[in-house]
């Protein structure tokens, strides 16, 4: 059964690795629903979150693909359960629907919405959330006439307490000690 997942991929940063990764999904003919890329909190190492839709079968065998790329120093999947996860979307509306009713400023209120920035033509709003939460803020938000909306990538930390990647690199620098 197809469901939800996000694989977590943590490499040094090298020209290439991303179309290199993404190679992986296109050859399983699996879509990637969302996918950022940040610096970790390790120096020198880089975090891809993806998310994807498909079965857990299918999600090892790409994380095996992947950790299978020069330069990629571990993959680990998830599901939504073992993640905590945001997205942030921003929206600009005109600001004349604001002065025509205090409507605008309800919703953004009641939404946990912020303004970010006021303009003479135009209002933005920062949402933090899950996907269904900044799209519900943005079908009301449609209605004064949304001039422009954009949502960011998934951003996940595990619920786990232990790093998974700095354990990896633990036991990893721990065996190429006593090969030495």
């Amino acid at each position: 059964m197809k469901k939800e997942h996000i694989i977590t991929v943590y490499s040094e940063n090298h020209i290439g690795l991303l179309t290199r990764i993404t190679i992986v999904f296109t050859r399983r003919k699996v879509n990637i629903e969302s996918l950022t890329v940040s610096e970790s909190a390790i120096q020198g190492v880089f975090k891809f979150t993806i998310v994807v839709k498909s079965t857990k079968e299918q999600v090892v065998k790409i994380v095996r693909q992947i950790e299978k790329q020069i330069d990629v120093l571990k993959a680990f999947y998830h599901t939504n359960e073992e993640m905590i996860y945001q997205e942030i979307a921003l929206y600009k509306v005109p600001t004349e629907a604001v002065y025509e009713d205090d409507t605008i400023e309800k919703v953004v209120r009641n939404s946990g919405a912020r303004i970010l920035e006021i303009t003479r033509d135009y209002i933005v709003i920062e949402k933090t959330g899950h996907k269904e939460e900044t799209q519900a803020l943005f079908e009301e938000l449609n209605k004064f006439k949304v001039m422009q909306f954009i949502r960011s990538g998934r951003v996940a930390i595990t619920r786990d307490p232990i790093e998974r990647l700095s354990e990896f690199l633990k036991e990893r620098d721990a065996l190429l000690e006593s090969m030495d």
